[in-house]
Parts: structure tokens; sequence; C-alpha cells
């Protein structure tokens, strides 16, 4: 997915972010707080907002700018400033850890927030004290105070918007307790979705994908309906950006349409979407059958219905007797036509000529010229 590095001053210094967007227009913005001893380039916050960012939720990820649990508090409502003013205002929070439980605490004075997510959240944050106990980290007085200031039950109660609750029940560092006493402190409506098989980081990139997914599907009940016309941005030509999801998923936009492409599971894929070759082979059968359709119309002949099964496959270069490639291997595309309707054998015999002049069918045989350059 496309990342933006951006800067900008926030209460106590300046905050760096990385600001993870999808292919065209956002649907929405999120903001993702990282954990205690994490940053904005842990693997959960960047796992968790690329595979957001390959939903249609631009999501910033940003470092906090101290260790104080309300500044964390005041750097969270500053990134929120900064995308109301330059992007749009974020109606998804989400925090991982400690920055869960900030999040919970910030989510009141985010008016434009409509969905609120934790993933291995303190219920206390207070909670983070105990883990101290065996930890060369030396923390202030200050901070400690800070944390015994808070009252999350006061908060979580009066918080008043949709809540998400991810925890492991297998998580050693913040026990699955704390997702009860989160869950039972907050009003309607709120979830909880285990993950089962999850350490308390997020170092598997496919629980991290998970969570995402599942907050991208729960918070769009949520998110505002954008008009028809503004439901993907149109834009000239074909994009193709990484999904962020998995080694080699792909987000597809063409004009205002969306699909994926991905790779076998057998080649290091995670089968998410039909591979390059069968997006090729889905463009020569498409263009195949509107061609045959178009043409039986402009005849008035009687054909119901065209379907097309295409195959490619790499084959020596001897075998093709009309091929003029003698040695090596060539690229075979088999393809079958199936016409349906009362065609009499003349009237089929000419559809499949017609079949071999689709525009796709002379692009692949004609010479291409594909100019490939860096963007600016």
């Amino acid at each position: 997915m496309p990342t933006e590095s951006i800067r900008f001053p926030g209460p106590h210094g300046e905050l760096a972010t990385r600001l993870d967007t999808p292919v065209g227009k956002p649907r929405a913005y999120a903001l993702f707080a990282h954990c205690f001893t994490c940053s904005k380039e842990s693997k959960a916050a960047a796992y968790v907002s690329q595979a957001l960012a390959g939903h249609g939720i631009a999501t910033l990820r940003f470092d906090f700018s101290g260790l104080e649990f309300t500044s964390n508090i005041d750097d969270l409502l500053a990134a929120a400033a900064w995308l109301r003013e330059n992007r749009a205002a974020p109606q998804v929070l989400a925090g991982h850890s400690l920055g869960g439980a900030a999040v919970l605490a910030a989510a009141g004075r985010i008016p434009e927030a409509r969905a609120v997510a934790t993933i291995g959240a303190p219920f206390d944050p207070a909670h983070v004290t105990r883990l101290l106990k065996d930890s060369p980290m030396t923390v202030s007085k200050e901070f400690l105070d800070d944390l015994g200031r808070q009252n999350p039950a006061e908060t979580i109660g009066a918080l008043r918007k949709p809540l998400l609750v991810f925890h492991s029940p297998r998580d050693t560092i913040v026990e699955i307790e704390n997702a009860s006493k989160i869950f039972l402190a907050a009003k309607h409506p709120k979830s909880f979705v285990s993950l089962d098989r999850a350490d308390h980081l997020l170092t598997q990139k496919a629980d991290a994908q998970y969570a995402a997914t599942v907050l991208a599907a729960w918070a769009s009940r949520y998110l505002d309906a954008p008009a028809e016309a503004e439901a993907a941005e149109v834009v000239p030509g074909v994009h193709v950006a990484e999904a962020g999801e998995g080694r080699f998923a792909q987000l597809v936009q063409a004009g205002r349409h969306r699909l994926r492409a991905d790779e076998p599971v057998a080649v290091g894929g995670d089968d998410s979407g039909p591979g390059p070759y069968d997006l090729l082979l889905a463009a020569l059968g498409a263009c195949t059958s509107m061609t045959v359709r178009m043409y039986a119309e402009q005849k008035k002949w009687p054909l119901r219905r065209v379907s097309v099964e295409l195959k490619h496959d790499k084959v020596h270069a001897a075998d093709c007797a009309e091929c003029e490639t003698r040695e090596g291997r060539i690229d075979k595309i088999e393809r079958v036509l199936t016409l349906e309707g009362e065609l009499d054998d003349a009237q089929r015999q000419r559809l499949l000529e017609i079949a071999g002049k689709c525009p796709v069918h002379r692009t692949l045989h004609s010479e291409v010229w594909v100019p490939t350059r860096l963007s600016a």
C-alpha cells in the first residue's frame, strides 16, 4: 500500500507518522495507537494499518512523543486534529495494548469517531506498573502517578461509541480478564472477537491481518455511506499496488472498479485473488465473448448465451505446426467456446472465426510496446 511519511508539531514535541492509504479515494480515515514498548514501525502497527488501507480505510500510525499516559492522549488528539485539517477527521480509532487504553480515553474527545477498537488492551492503564517490576526500564514517579489517576470504568462507561474488543486468551502480557472488564464497562453497541492463536504483540502477520479484516468489516456499519458517485474514485487507466497483506497480494483499480490479484499458496501467495495469468485469460475470454455477442446481434442470429473456457500453458515450440518459432518453449492459450441457441453449422463456424478477431486476441498476436519508467 502507498505509505507517506509525515511530521507535524504536537503538544509535547514533533510527531513522526506514517499514513497508509488505499488505491484511490479512501472510504474513511483511522488512527492507530501502538503498544507501550512499540513504535509506529512495530509489526502490529504496520500490519494492521496496511491491512486497513487494503480495505479502503486510510490509517495514520505515529510514535508517541513521551511515556506519560496523559501525553499519549494529547498526541492522539493532535493526530486527529492534523487529519481533520489536512485530510478528513478520523472515523475509526484503534489501539494496541496501552495504545488501546489511550484510544479509549481519547475517543470521547474526538467527536467524529464512529467506531473504536482495542487489541490486547489493559482495562486499567496502571496495569503497566506490574509489567515494570521485572523490567530494566526506568520510569519517573510522575509517570506512575499519571497512570494511577486514571478511572477506566468511568471513561469506558461514558464512551457511548461502538466498541470492538480484540483479545487473545493466550496473551500472557495482558491477560484475557482485561477484555472482560472493558466489555462489561462499555455500553452497547459492543462486540468481542477472540484472537485465539495470537500472541500479545501480534508478531504473526496473519493474526494482524485477521484483526484488521474483521475491524474493517465491523466498522463499515458505522461509517458514512459514500454517495454512489464517490464510492470509488474514477482514475484513468489501471492502477496496481501491493495490498500490504501476504507476500504477493495486489489491489487493482480500473476506473471505478476494484479487484484483487494474488498468487496460489503453492508459490508463496495467499490465493486471495486471481493470478496475473488468470487475469490475462479473463481479459481474453471477456473480449471474445463480447465480440461474438456483438457480431451475432448485428446479424440478428439466435445466439442465446456465450461462454469461454481458457487455459494457459508453456509448450515446446516444435509441437506447434502453425508457429513460426521452432525452438524452445512458447505460450499456448487454449480457448473453447460454447454457443447456446438455435444456430446452424455455418453460423457457429462464422462465430468461431469472429472469436479470433477480438481486440485482445489481436493485441496478443501483435508487437506490443511497453515503455516503463519510474514515477516522479
